[in-house]
């Protein structure tokens, strides 16, 4: 097989292929054994007709189709190797030569991966992890685990308040006529928690145990039902019950109720290292998120559409995925929030071509610094997820290497190696300074666009 490759405008290009005869011949039976067993010959039992026979009766030219189609995967894999180039699209096809006896020769026009040309990605700036614990972020910490470990107490004789919990009948309806999903009995509602259509919580607030009232609201334009979007609705509520979270006292008690510790003291400093230790991990993700974006605007690379296009699908799919562990999926999804499948692609399209693009920053700043994902660091990967999983190494290699996902985890070390590299190689400088350059490039950008 012969391959050639010429590059026509920026990541387009034609792969021209030839094929030899004895190839084509072996494609030819090939598609005979697979088309002689759907046909009907007088005389002749189905899938017995002589190949000779076949060809007098129906002509070699009617199994060219199915062999092209059995021989242009292969060798198309085939000359992409032997060429060094990476499609990111389905190909062009245009066979040129096709026939018993000759060589198959065909052209195809291939989008490639893009080049990048990198431009500064060592000394990059990026902020200075700043861990010190402040006595608000403390108190702040404290107050969440009160709330945590708050009690539900029931109020009689007072009004409910912002954060009680009210348990109602509610029935709504529209010009007197009740409508599907309106209804509802015993339901406990968290007062201020905008969990209910705008205007109803704040109706229910100042009312007791026993009281009965007219909660009216009105629907917003764009609500999920269509029947119901704009429209002035009433809804009977009734309380039966009200409860009241009740904060646990802040003393030595409480410190032995939620943790190991005897003392509320202990447990303060102790709330103090997870503090710290939280803010090390958050800093060093914003860091790595800040070098990655900064190498990324510093390259020069022309990304195809196929390859946003491509992350975009990816994108969906992670979200489908993530809503399905939740309880839903993307159907129900689109319906609630009102959107269409483009919709949403449309919304995620900018971030996708800014992950096409660092990737593709990051992977050539691995192959300038000759940077490479090790067997061994591999098997730690593999190993770090047969534990999580409670399987074999052996076992998760399997499911990987049967969903094609061996490649993508070898990427994804490297990705991880190579970000290391650029903060291994970057300069800290205090937050406040970080934020003041910012800003001013940001001013200085629109002045230039005012120009």
């Amino acid at each position: 097989m012969k391959a050639t490759w010429e590059k026509i405008e920026k990541n387009l290009g034609v792969l021209e292929v030839e094929v030899e005869a004895e190839r084509v011949a072996s494609a030819l039976d090939q598609a005979f054994q697979k088309v002689v067993k759907k046909i009907n010959v007088p005389g002749f039992r189905k899938g017995k007709v002589p190949r000779t026979i076949f060809e007098a009766r129906f002509g070699v030219e009617s199994l060219y189709q199915d062999a092209i189609d059995i021989l242009l995967p292969e060798v198309y894999t085939e000359a992409i190797d032997e060429t060094n180039i990476f499609p990111v699209d389905r190909p062009e096809v245009d066979v040129e030569q096709f026939e018993k006896g000759q060589p198959f020769k065909f052209k195809a026009k291939v989008t490639v991966k893009p080049e990048v040309t990198l431009g500064d990605y060592k000394g990059i700036e990026v902020a200075e992890i700043d861990t010190e614990v402040s006595e608000e972020e403390l108190n702040e910490e404290l107050a969440r685990m009160q709330e945590r470990h708050a009690e539900l107490v029931v109020v009689d004789e007072e009004a409910a308040q912002n954060g009680d919990i009210a348990v109602i009948d509610f029935e709504g309806s529209i010009d007197g006529v009740p409508f599907e999903g309106g209804k509802g009995e015993r339901y406990s509602l968290e007062l201020g928690s905008n969990s209910f259509i705008p205007g109803f919580e704040d109706q229910v607030v100042g009312m007791a145990t026993g009281d009965f009232k007219d909660v009216k609201v009105t629907f917003p334009e764009e609500y999920q039902a269509e029947e119901l979007a704009g429209k002035d609705a009433v809804f009977n509520v009734k309380v039966h019950e009200i409860k009241r979270k009740q904060l646990p006292e802040l003393d030595d008690e409480f410190a032995k109720d939620v943790s190991e510790f005897d003392t509320l003291d202990e447990y303060k400093e102790d709330l103090k290292k997870q503090i710290a230790d939280r803010k090390e991990k958050e800093g060093k993700a914003a860091r790595e998120g800040e070098v990655v974006e900064a190498v990324g605007a510093n390259a020069e690379v022309e990304i195809p559409e196929a390859m946003v296009q491509s992350e975009v699908q990816n994108m969906v799919r992670d979200f489908d995925n993530r809503l399905r562990a939740q309880g839903m999926n993307l159907d129900l999804f689109l319906n609630f929030s009102g959107q269409t499948i483009e919709d949403l692609q449309g919304q995620m399209k900018a971030d996708a071509e800014k992950r096409v693009r660092n990737n593709l920053v990051l992977e050539q700043i691995a192959k300038a610094e000759k940077i490479e994902a090790t067997e061994e660091e591999i098997n730690k990967e593999l190993a770090d997820m047969a534990e999580a999983y409670k399987r074999s190494t052996d076992e998760i290699r399997n499911i990987l290497a049967a969903n094609g996902a061996l490649s993508s985890l070898k990427e994804e070390v490297l990705l991880r190696k190579t970000i290391e590299f650029l903060l291994d190689n970057s300069k800290e400088v205090p937050a406040e300074q970080l934020a003041a350059k910012s800003e001013a490039k940001e001013e200085a950008a629109q002045e230039e666009q005012g120009e």
